[in-house]
């Protein structure tokens, strides 16, 4: 259950738009860390995930001609994540200069206002993508104080976690993820906020809690598109949806698909060309 596997995508001739496409494909597909390089992409999916077809399909129908790419993809067994994340990948990241995530391993952390620890237990998930520090960003500019806070596809709980040092109250995470579950209410209890309530499940567990003030989303575009509804009902009459996980191109589409629901765009800021999108329902 905690193996993956990576998927190496050799492509000539490689360009930064030839990878983000095929990084958003994969998304689509499951894949959930991906690393582009001058000479094409090595992406992770969990490997009872991977499906050779799929990615057949995706590089069959890939949108720009004349492109040749080379597929491997090679198993990773099951290992302690955390262990591998202390010794290789996971260094300390701070955003605005206010708010510092890191491990319980981690020495030397900067002092920042919101110390967050994160334990990670999966593969991927620690806060360093550019998704995830555009909502904090936005989070650290929002009052919160006392707001009612559903955090859909909770990973690692990171977001949830800031929500609460910021006052925010009643907080609710979702995570359809058995792993990541655990280990967001695991990182719960490490960061001393147990009246966040962890929940294993989808978009369908929302018919079970009190909408809020604020819905943040940080997933990918097919499921947000296909899932807001459930998010709208989820949302109080004036409160904000904060939307990630998808590229800029993609405001569109996702915006088309708010507007059905009573939700109207507010604005929307970008990183390396990933985006967050803001919506308040009228």
């Amino acid at each position: 259950m905690n193996d993956y596997r990576e998927l190496r995508i050799n492509v000539s001739p490689c360009s930064e738009t030839v990878t983000d496409i095929l990084a958003q494909f994969l998304s689509e597909a499951g894949y959930e860390s991906f690393v582009a390089d001058d000479n094409g992409l090595t992406s992770y999916i969990k490997n009872e995930l991977f499906d050779p077809a799929a990615v057949a399909e995706i590089i069959d129908t890939f949108p720009i001609e004349n492109i040749k790419m080379d597929i491997s993809d090679t198993f990773v067994e099951g290992r302690d994540w955390n262990s591998e994340w202390e010794q290789h990948y996971f260094k300390p990241i701070i955003v605005n200069g206010q708010c510092v995530i890191h491990s319980s391993f981690h020495k030397d952390i900067p002092e920042a206002q919101y110390d967050i620890v994160i334990d990670p237990k999966m593969a991927f998930g620690t806060g360093h993508h550019q998704t995830t520090s555009l909502i904090i960003e936005r989070l650290l500019a929002m009052d919160l104080d006392n707001k009612s806070v559903i955090d859909m596809g909770t990973g690692t709980g990171i977001l949830a976690i800031l929500a609460a040092m910021r006052g925010a109250r009643p907080i609710t995470a979702i995570e359809i993820d058995p792993m990541a579950h655990v280990n967001a209410v695991e990182n719960v209890k490490l960061n001393g906020h147990p009246e966040i309530d962890v929940i294993l499940g989808d978009a369908s567990a929302l018919s079970n809690v009190q909408p809020a003030d604020i819905l943040l989303a940080n997933i990918n575009r097919n499921i947000i598109v296909g899932d807001m509804e459930s998010y709208s009902n989820a949302l109080k009459t004036g409160g904000t949806m904060i939307l990630s996980g998808f590229y800029e191109d993609d405001i569109p589409v996702v915006v088309n698909a708010a507007k059905q629901y009573s939700l109207k765009q507010i604005d929307y800021t970008t990183r390396d060309r990933w985006a967050s999108l803001s919506l308040k329902k009228s």
